[in-house]
């Protein structure tokens, strides 16, 4: 099975109030709150979030589409990890990342990104979470 993930997060102020949103067409929505955090925390936050639904869905394939140029260079191994705070995100991705027979991660622009953006801004809105399967 292939999935898709549209992933998201932000952050109201920076640290200030965070959210995750993760839409995968046809599988799930997921909107999580995540108290005060940076905007690349919750960036990272929003794409392990997207793997571990993909490994526990026992998928054979992945593709993230992601509006962060920086967690996909990261993730790419084009920019280096440099702040401490987010190596360990970073590690965990590449961790789920390898559970996954195929996986890619791919720069869309923010306004093809619109589903989890909404539901990161739900998260951020309600200070609560949500997960709606399809």
């Amino acid at each position: 099975m292939k999935l898709e993930a549209f992933v998201d997060g932000g952050s109201r102020g920076n640290p200030g109030e965070a959210g995750l949103g993760v839409y995968m067409p046809g599988h799930v929505r997921i909107a999580e709150y995540l108290g005060v955090a940076t905007n690349n925390y919750a960036e990272y936050s929003a794409l392990i979030c997207a793997l571990r639904c993909a490994v526990l869905s026992r998928c054979d394939e992945l593709v993230v589409f992601a509006d962060s140029e920086l967690v996909v260079k990261q993730i790419a191994g084009v920019y280096q990890v440099r702040n401490e705070g987010i190596r360990p995100l970073y590690e965990s991705a590449r961790r789920w990342m390898a559970l996954l027979p195929k996986v890619s991660v791919q720069h869309i622009p923010r306004e093809k990104n619109k589903e989890a953006d909404k539901l990161a801004n739900l998260a951020m809105d309600k200070h609560a979470n949500l997960v709606r399967w399809e």
